[in-house]
């Protein structure tokens, strides 16, 4: 009985100093959770900007000349698309921005008329607003940086009012057109998290020379009826924000 009684001392002796040594041994660390996805820029947004614009309009006529630029604001939205190719920084897209502006430009000058007497014109342009559809491409480095150009059609509503006064009388005209010109552009973009982004860029926009008759058929103060020549230009500078409903993740 006392022999039988030391084994069962001697073995639960063991068995406290194999727990002891159990625990003095270093306990294995759990797996680490695997890294997030590297950000993307394939996906669709959809955003804001505000930004300065400047107007350009050159008048060419029988009756005088107008060639001047104003700045105005412009403000709207935009939506478009990009992708991204897999291990590579090249991304390329599509974007439709339509933007409000306040371009207005306005003069007076004199002019001799047909009959020989002095008379007095005042013109009147507004360009309303843009609507940009371009395709953009660029190249993202360190993920969240985006540098781009893009170039595309641009559509703008311009307005005019002319009003002719000479001893003969007073004649006044306006017209309202969407012009159709082209685009160009340079811009840079951040993406501070996921779904968001912000950027800066410029555009140039340009619509050509457009002929046309003001007054029809021509007045006794006008007599060639108004017949001029015009072309339009603007600028913007654009900052705005991008949220990506999706990411393409």
């Amino acid at each position: 009985m006392r022999k039988f009684s030391l084994a069962l001392l001697s073995v639960a002796i063991g068995l406290a100093a194999s727990q002891a040594s159990a625990a003095d041994l270093p306990r294995k660390a759990p797996p680490a959770p695997p890294p997030p996805p590297p950000l993307t820029w394939t996906g669709c947004y959809i955003g804001v900007n505000v930004g300065g614009a400047w107007g350009r309009f050159e008048l060419d006529s029988s009756i005088g000349d107008l060639s001047r630029s104003r700045a105005g604001f412009a403000g709207g939205g935009q939506l478009g698309c990009d992708y991204q190719f897999a291990g590579s920084g090249l991304v390329i897209g599509f974007r439709n921005m339509f933007d409000g502006t306040t371009n207005h430009i306005d003069r007076s000058f004199s002019f001799v008329d047909a009959t020989g007497g002095v008379g007095t014109a005042t013109g009147e342009f507004r360009n309303r607003w843009f609507d940009a559809l371009t395709a953009r491409i660029g190249y993202s480095w360190a993920s969240p940086w985006l540098v781009y150009f893009q170039g595309g059609a641009v559509w703008s509503r311009v307005t005019a009012d002319l009003t002719v006064a000479t001893p003969l009388g007073v004649t006044a005209g306006s017209f309202s057109d969407t012009k159709t010109g082209w685009t160009i552009g340079l811009g840079g973009e951040y993406r501070f998290s996921p779904n968001w982004s912000v950027f800066l860029e410029g555009n140039y926009y340009d619509f050509g020379s457009h002929d046309r008759v003001l007054f029809t058929p021509a007045t006794t103060s006008c007599a060639a009826g108004c017949a001029f020549s015009t072309h339009a230009k603007a600028a913007t500078v654009l900052v705005g924000v991008n949220y990506r409903f999706w990411t393409g993740i």
